[in-house]
């Protein structure tokens, strides 16, 4: 006849034997490896860092626009209707080196918020890269952004 404490030692030893049984099946489980915990994070951190490398040189290669000074009208729509704004950006190694803002002003408010966008635009743009702009509020206009964005997007198409 067993004792209660001896049925918990049985109890206890089975359930070892379970929880070992498990642990040992988990790696069959998942990828089989034969690499040690320091080769596994090497192998980790090397596959990232192709990844990460990959990432940027395919926005390198996708980033590659040639020389020079191109334009695109962009369009939005103000409280007054359809606007146009006229984009100039002249491009070196892929960052913009000037930028020139010609005004399409259909009414009196629009003619101000233009003109205020083109005094600002340079500070913000000059100097970084084409894939990087997206303007969002220039010298208090807002809406003369999205005629701007436009316009880049149809220059980046064009500079390829």
């Amino acid at each position: 006849m067993t004792t209660p404490l001896r049925k918990s030692i049985y109890v206890g030893f089975a359930g070892l034997s379970i929880i070992g049984t498990a642990a040992a099946c988990a790696p069959t489980t998942e990828a089989p490896s034969t690499q040690t915990p320091a080769t596994q994070d090497a192998g980790q951190a090397s596959t990232s860092s192709p990844s990460a490398a990959g990432t940027s040189s395919s926005t390198a290669v996708a980033s590659s626009y040639r020389d020079g000074t191109y334009s695109s009208d962009g369009t939005y729509t103000s409280p007054n209707g359809q606007e146009t704004v006229g984009v100039e950006l002249t491009l070196a190694a892929d960052k913009v080196s000037a930028v020139n803002i010609t005004v399409h002003p259909s009414n009196p408010n629009t003619k101000k918020f233009q003109g205020e966008f083109a005094s600002g635009i340079a500070a913000q743009i000059v100097g970084k890269d084409i894939d990087e702009l997206n303007v969002s509020k220039v010298a208090g206009s807002s809406l003369t952004s999205g005629g701007f964005n436009e316009a880049v997007e149809q220059i980046k198409s064009q500079a390829k």
